[in-house]
């Protein structure tokens, strides 16, 4: 599959440690442009993918997370378990022999870079082409939106490695294809292939590899149709819907929707 073209022109807000952010209009489009290393990813990479989400101007509505080359992101540097880790960076083997609560700590700041793109004021949409591995499994199903080349594989590697998945993927793997089947892909470490990620609700779309980026567009575009408001309270209504209870939701509807028809009226609150 050919390298696709970048989907916005404007400049870069953010273009650093194999991340690029860039801006248009309410749509922003963070990249992951480390190609030659099949977007492996690190703790400076999720730094920046940090600090995109920290920088979103407050226009952006849909966020598109791509990869530039042949692989989607390979997952993390296998350097970082070596003992002289990523240049610039601890070892994890140095960080796992010192305090309990540092190693937490530093655990927890790698995770903000997989929380934000769920955040109720934006929709955000992993467009994936071939590999997405471990990490890079974990950061496509930090998106609220897959759309996969028909040559995507996921696979889940950590705990074939003595490890867990510790980059907020859990969740949302349990919550797209049902405890059974996330524990089955996760102690396994198999490829899940594009048409099953489909089947199971893991991929909202799979298309022919020439044709991921006008997909993205299409759905972006479709995306954007809806009032930014409405979007907003639709989206907060279905991301805590699961831990609710049947009468709490039905009121969380009420709540929302009052607030969507007094706003609709012209009525302050």
């Amino acid at each position: 599959m050919s390298e696709p073209a970048p989907a916005v022109s404007a400049p870069a807000l953010l273009d650093r440690d194999g991340v690029r952010l860039t801006v248009d209009g309410a749509v922003a489009t963070v990249t992951l442009a480390n190609a030659a290393k099949r977007n492996v990813q690190s703790p400076a990479l999720w730094r920046a993918l940090a600090e995109a989400g920290r920088t979103l101007p407050g226009s952006v509505r849909v966020v598109v997370l791509r990869a530039e080359g042949v692989s989607f992101s390979a997952g993390l540097d296998r350097q970082a378990f070596t003992p002289e880790g990523i240049a610039g960076e601890p070892s994890f083997l140095d960080l796992a022999r010192g305090d309990a609560a540092e190693l937490d700590a530093t655990i927890a700041a790698y995770q903000e870079a997989f929380t934000w793109w769920r955040r109720n004021d934006v929709i955000s949409v992993a467009a994936v082409q071939g590999h997405a591995i471990g990490a890079g499994f974990q950061l496509a199903l930090a998106c609220d939106l897959r759309v996969c080349a028909d040559d995507a594989q996921f696979a889940m590697r950590e705990t074939s490695l003595g490890l867990v998945p510790d980059l907020a993927g859990t969740k949302p793997l349990t919550e797209l294809v049902g405890y059974a089947r996330a524990l089955e892909i996760c102690v396994t470490g198999r490829y899940v292939q594009a048409a099953e990620a489909e089947r199971i609700g893991l991929a909202n779309l799979v298309v022919p590899g020439g044709e991921l980026d006008a997909a993205v567009a299409d759905l972006t575009a479709a995306l954007l149709a809806a009032p930014r408001d409405a979007v907003i309270e639709t989206k907060a209504l279905l991301r805590d819907a699961a831990p609710r209870g049947y009468d709490e939701q039905r009121a969380a509807e009420r709540a929302a929707q009052g607030r969507r028809l007094r706003d609709l009226a012209g009525v302050g609150e």
